[in-house]
């Protein structure tokens, strides 16, 4: 770990929890969580080494006065169950004088947060982990911190400080000889890249660390990396030589299904940007046979309906458009923003431009909200050509056979497609 904490935000400390206040009726459980967690990392914080220690009375009180707190809100939930541990490591871990127990409480607490796209929260809560583990905390459980607060600062759009984390995840990864977590931090400041929108920059360095990953034994950054070279360049317009880039990251991550399914559902898209629907469908159909995670399935069963609408089956754009419909009011913003920009596509290739016209001010109506720039400027470039949708795409008049035979490795992938799904 650095061997000094962060300096504190000016402002209350943790008080990002408490703007939940501003969205929910101060009754409402979410209210009641923010509270608890507020709390919660105000008690963590007696354990800074940058503070005076409170006294022994001091720190059982407001660690009783706590925990109390937190034992009103069980029955709240996951989130609640992650707070009544922090604060039972915590106190283990001043009784104790080991700073360690309280580290891993924390970290699943940000994960949780995370996979709830609380990222403000996320980032604070591993913040709190950094700072009072200054200089105590195993090599291993610092990485691991940089390395999530610079995918949290990512997903923020928070780009310079998401590089900040992980070189600084890189930094103490190389002091202790761990290879694996150097080449991670790279792929960190790939993504970042990536998502800056800098394609050409982004691209060179995914070659660049798959030529230093391959020949060696992880397999799994092996994969990422693949698996991100394979994006950029569909991005860059060479999807033919992205998808056995996908491909190839499928097999690789043969002991992580969920990224095995992600990859699935971005060579789909892939696929169909192509012409290669029946391909596309059989990546998509197995991601929907598989999954467990709600926003890869939803994200598989929006492209299904694309699928549909590209091909003009109405019946079948329904039915997918029913089934993804099920899960869209819990799904992050941008799953439903590209509902709803997808459900308009469809729409205005069936002939239908009133209700297409309404699909996509939804779209934009919740990528504006949420500061999704390039949904804003996809949806409305779209909504500008909208009769255009109703004709049928350039690439439908290609026949399938030339589309799949461009390449060899492109017909190998669709290829082990089909056998995939037999």
């Amino acid at each position: 770990m650095s061997t000094e904490p962060q300096s504190r935000p000016a402002g209350l400390p943790h008080a990002v929890f408490l703007q939940r206040v501003a969205d929910e009726p101060a009754t409402s459980p979410e209210v009641r969580l923010g509270q608890g967690a507020f709390l919660t990392l105000r008690f963590v914080d007696l354990l800074a080494p940058d503070r005076e220690p409170p006294t022994p009375d001091v720190f059982r009180y407001q660690w009783a006065a706590t925990e109390r707190y937190c034992a009103e809100l069980d029955g709240e939930g996951t989130e609640a169950s992650h707070l009544s541990c922090i604060v039972r490591a915590a106190g283990e871990a001043h009784r104790t004088n080991d700073i360690h127990l309280v580290g891993p409480a924390l970290f699943a607490y940000a994960m949780y947060l995370e996979q709830e796209s609380h990222f403000e929260e996320a980032e604070d809560a591993l913040q709190t982990m950094i700072n009072i583990g200054a200089g105590r905390l195993p090599a291993s459980d610092a990485i691991s911190v940089w390395m999530r607060l610079g995918r949290v600062r990512r997903k923020l759009t928070d780009f310079d400080r998401a590089n900040t984390a992980y070189a600084e995840a890189g930094r103490l990864a190389a002091a202790v000889g761990d290879h694996r977590s150097v080449l991670l931090s790279r792929i960190g400041h790939c993504n970042v890249v990536h998502y800056r929108g800098n394609l050409a920059e982004a691209e060179t360095a995914w070659r660049a660390v798959l030529a230093d990953t391959r020949g060696t034994a992880f397999r799994d950054v092996e994969a990422q990396a693949e698996h991100g070279l394979g994006n950029i360049l569909e991005r860059r317009g060479q999807a033919y030589e992205g998808a056995p880039h996908l491909w190839r990251a499928y097999g690789l991550y043969e002991e992580d299904e969920t990224q095995q399914l992600r990859t699935l559902n971005d060579l789909g898209l892939l696929l169909l940007a192509i012409g290669d629907v029946a391909g596309a469908e059989q990546a998509l159909m197995e991601v929907v046979r598989r999954e467990q995670l709600a926003d890869n399935l939803t994200n598989a069963k929006i492209e299904l309906m694309n699928c549909a609408s590209f091909r003009r089956d109405r019946v079948s754009f329904e039915r997918w458009r029913e089934r993804a419909l099920d899960q869209i009011d819990a799904a992050p913003p941008n799953i439903r923003a590209d509902y709803h920009l997808k459900t308009g596509i469809g729409l205005a290739r069936f002939g239908n431009y009133s209700r297409a016209e309404q699909e996509l001010r939804r779209a934009l109506d919740i990528a504006t909200a949420h500061g999704l720039h390039e949904f804003v400027f996809k949806i409305e470039r779209i909504r500008g050509g909208l009769q255009e949708c109703g004709a049928p795409e350039e690439i439908e008049s290609t026949p399938s056979e030339s589309v799949i035979g461009a390449t060899e490795a492109l017909r190998e992938v669709s290829a082990s497609l089909a056998a995939l799904s037999s």
